[in-house]
């Protein structure tokens, strides 16, 4: 069970696909009473019909929608008409927290918006979510779309190869944390002055502040970052993967000099630390490609398990690749799903929660 911090906590949610809806799931799993408002008139959250195949053609929820709405109350209104549209705003006005990526302009006119509602209850925090820095920017806004806006699709990929997306639609998931904070800072502010706040992030601006290292390779050395699989522009091996004797893939992760030390020590091949060629990070990441094939060779005699042991008695970073039914055979992954029953369905997903608080000992 997870901390219930927010038991007390009433939060509206006029969000609809994963990053709205995934900050709601956060307050939820931390006892929160959380109602999402959907739209009569499409059936409630796009997300409901996005369906595998293999699931059902007939059921008012998909594993896309699960994934982001657990632990929630829902209300499917019509914000065009009166009668729902005052059930919006009475809901909205009772609670602590509204999260809503509407578009201002239609919010203002159905009444839920900031100024409306702060102006009758001015303890509210109002969290706005939009795709661009003007949230009425009509631009179209899915995740892949931010992808290529922010620079994460022209990076992601193999060399030489079209650009790739992310399998997830990570966009959102960092925009949700970003709206996460915001939310937290002004409950926090709320408990030492009383007010409330309207709190703003947006798709694009979460992206490219998580740009991290990527931005700072261009801004600062004026290089502009290239597809190159899972490797790291900045160190070597890193991301770099390797087939063992028994077929299997094994990924490198050596960050540091002592590692690299390591890693030859591990494969007997000492002698590259003489080489200089190879003896910092910096020729190593020049050099690279013979780097590779010294490895690949060396790597190539040992069946996965007995390797991963070997790395793990030598102190590695390295790793299998698990596919999905791997991962979740991992005991920490499957302490982190949340089961609920939905429309008479035994639903699935992870928990957004990844850390705990324990009040400290008086």
């Amino acid at each position: 069970m997870t901390n219930q911090i927010f038991k007390d906590l009433k939060v509206v949610e006029f969000a609809s696909v994963l990053a709205g809806p995934a900050v709601g799931m956060f307050f939820a799993e931390l006892g929160a009473e959380v109602i999402k408002i959907e739209n009569k008139t499409t059936g409630g959250d796009v997300t409901r019909g996005w369906k595998l195949p293999s699931e059902d053609a007939n059921s008012a929820i998909s594993a896309y929608f699960c994934s982001v709405n657990w632990g929630k109350t829902y209300r499917l209104l019509d914000l065009n008409d009166p009668a729902d549209q005052a059930e919006a705003q009475a809901l909205a006005l009772a609670a602590d927290v509204v999260i809503s990526n509407f578009k201002p302009s239609f919010a203002a006119r159905c009444g839920v918006d900031a100024k409306a509602l702060q102006s009758q209850n001015p303890r509210l925090i109002y969290a706005q979510l939009s795709a661009f820095a003007d949230p009425e920017d009509e631009s179209p806004a899915f995740d892949v779309v931010l992808q290529a806006e922010a620079g994460f699709l022209y990076m992601n990929g193999e060399a030489d190869r079209a650009p790739v997306k992310m399998p997830v639609a990570l966009i959102d998931i960092l925009a949700a944390h970003q709206l996460k904070e915001a939310i937290l800072i002004a409950l926090l502010q709320r408990a030492q002055t009383g007010k409330g706040a309207l709190v703003q992030s947006s798709l694009v601006e979460s992206a490219i502040a998580s740009l991290a290292n990527q931005a700072g390779n261009w801004l600062m050395a004026g290089h502009i970052p290239q597809r190159m699989g899972a490797q790291h522009p900045n160190i070597a091996p890193y991301g770099d993967i390797f087939a063992c004797s028994d077929g299997q893939a094994v990924l490198l992760a050596v960050g540091t000099e002592r590692q690299f030390r390591q890693l030859c020590a591990c494969l007997d091949v000492e002698s590259l630390l003489e080489n200089p060629d190879f003896q910092t990070n910096t020729a190593r990441v020049r050099n690279r490609k013979a780097l590779v094939d010294v490895l690949k060779n060396n790597i190539a005699v040992y069946p996965l398990e007995a390797l991963l042991e070997r790395f793990r008695t030598f102190g590695v970073p390295a790793a299998r690749i698990r596919d999905m039914r791997a991962v979740f055979e991992r005991p920490d992954a499957q302490a982190m799903v949340l089961t609920e029953m939905l429309d008479g369905v035994e639903t699935k997903r992870v928990r957004t929660v990844a850390f705990s608080v324990d009040t400290a000992p008086l």
